[in-house]
């Protein structure tokens, strides 16, 4: 009869603990819905965010900025008065303002590298305001990152979490590059990446190789990723997470516990009998060889440097592509081959060797009673490939007014120089 009783209390105790639990998932639920509703409006879009970057003799790279910023609402939560844009790192110096509607200009670390970029008065919905700084950014290469001899850079621009962009430009000067990725114009000295609809919180990495010698590169330094200080709202959210855990194990801690117990048991089984293991991949790389037209076979167009397609009719450039098995290639040139990228052959003209490389789960072996192992397997990832991947993927953050706190909204700090810069010119889109 005792043991009748205790298994019925156990069974009102775990039934207790979930509905507790559900309820509270239901309110984080409610919460969550209420916090970002489907009507709400947007602020701001940005039509038009130039980046142009100019590797210096020290190997720091001067950036300059144009952004084409439209008011969509200025009711909701005021005027646009200021605004913040995502930069590499704190690593930076000589920030300027290059236009005159700019009163100031100064780094914030709030939850990412920034600048906040105060404006000459407020602007209200259906006004645009165009406005250029620029700076000298360090911290963006890697000696020797993916092939010794060889300095890689890894630039991410500022992105917004909040705003889409119409049309996202990246120009980086051209001289001495050997590499780069992902595929682009070159145009006038410059390799051009064009983004277009670009949608919030969207990212883009680019990467530009350059022989060791080519600039005055620092072994000592690395890709920096920006600062990581947690904004107000990440304090917040996390202030609520501890107190959620805390009501959890306060209420259900055995049940709870049990519980995860079970399911991560569960969850090992199933790996297991699935035939592949959390973390446990290898490498798939297609190799594609790929030949390009001199000049464009349908307007006779001359053929830019990494252009697939015809400026002029949209016609493609490509004469043929082979996928080439890596047994055909040879262990030298296999190993040549094996990054991520577009690479020129130097045994035949406009030939190039197309790489594409994924991470794929490696099957493991079904353990019975009679089929045992002892040995164990790290993936990659879990050392320096996916931090690099990370710290390149990071290097920027998430800028904007929308989702700003009203406490911010008007918080000052020190004036920078002031200069102009010149137009820029619109090449067609890079997909």
């Amino acid at each position: 009869m005792r043991k009748i009783l205790s298994d019925k209390r156990f069974l009102i105790i775990k039934r207790a603990a979930a509905l507790i639990l559900s309820l509270i998932f239901a309110l984080i639920l409610v919460s969550s819905f209420s916090a970002v509703r489907p009507d709400a409006k947007e602020l701001d879009e940005i039509v038009d965010y130039e980046i142009e970057a100019k590797v210096n003799s020290d190997a720091t790279v001067t950036l300059i900025y144009h952004i084409e910023w439209k008011v969509l609402d200025s009711d909701s939560e005021g005027p646009l008065s200021w605004v913040k844009v995502g930069i590499p790192n704190s690593h930076y110096k000589d920030a300027k303002s290059l236009t005159s509607n700019i009163r100031k200009i100064g780094y914030t670390s709030s939850g990412g590298s920034y600048l906040r970029i105060d404006l000459d008065r407020e602007y209200f919905e259906g006004e645009v305001v165009t406005f250029e700084f620029s700076i000298v950014q360090d911290y963006l290469y890697e000696v020797n990152r993916l092939q010794e001899g060889y300095t890689v850079y890894s630039f991410t621009p500022g992105w917004f979490d909040d705003i889409r962009i119409d049309r996202l430009v990246v120009r980086w000067k051209n001289d001495k590059a050997t590499e780069w990725k992902p595929n682009c114009l070159n145009q006038s000295g410059h390799l051009v990446w064009i983004k277009k609809d670009v949608a919030p919180g969207q990212t883009f990495t680019f990467e530009v190789t350059y022989p060791n010698d080519a600039y005055g590169f620092d072994l000592s330094k690395t890709i920096e990723e920006g600062d990581s200080n947690d904004s107000d709202d990440t304090s917040l959210l996390g202030i609520l997470f501890y107190g959620l855990i805390s009501v959890i194990f306060s209420i259900g801690f055995p049940v709870g516990f049990l519980i995860m117990i079970v399911r991560a048991v569960s969850k090992v089984a199933y790996s297991v009998r699935s035939g592949f293991g959390s973390g446990d991949t290898t490498k798939k790389i297609t190799r594609t060889k790929i030949v390009y037209h001199d000049s464009c076979p349908s307007c006779g167009a001359v053929r830019g440097e990494g252009q697939t397609k015809c400026d002029y009719c949209g016609h493609s450039l490509i004469k043929s592509e082979e996928v080439v098995e890596e047994k055909d290639l040879g262990p030298a040139n296999a190993s040549k081959y094996s990054k991520e990228g577009e690479f020129r052959m130097p045994d035949a003209p406009n030939t190039y060797m197309r790489v594409h490389v994924i991470n794929v789960p490696r099957p493991r072996p079904t353990y019975t009673s009679s089929s045992r192992s002892s040995s164990s397997h790290h993936s990659s990832c879990a050392h320096s490939s996916c931090a690099c991947a990370c710290a390149c993927a990071c290097a920027c953050a998430g800028g904007g007014r929308a989702g700003c706190s009203a406490k911010d909204f008007y918080r000052q700090y020190p004036d920078e120089n002031r200069v102009i810069v010149d137009g820029k010119e619109e090449p067609e889109e890079i997909r």
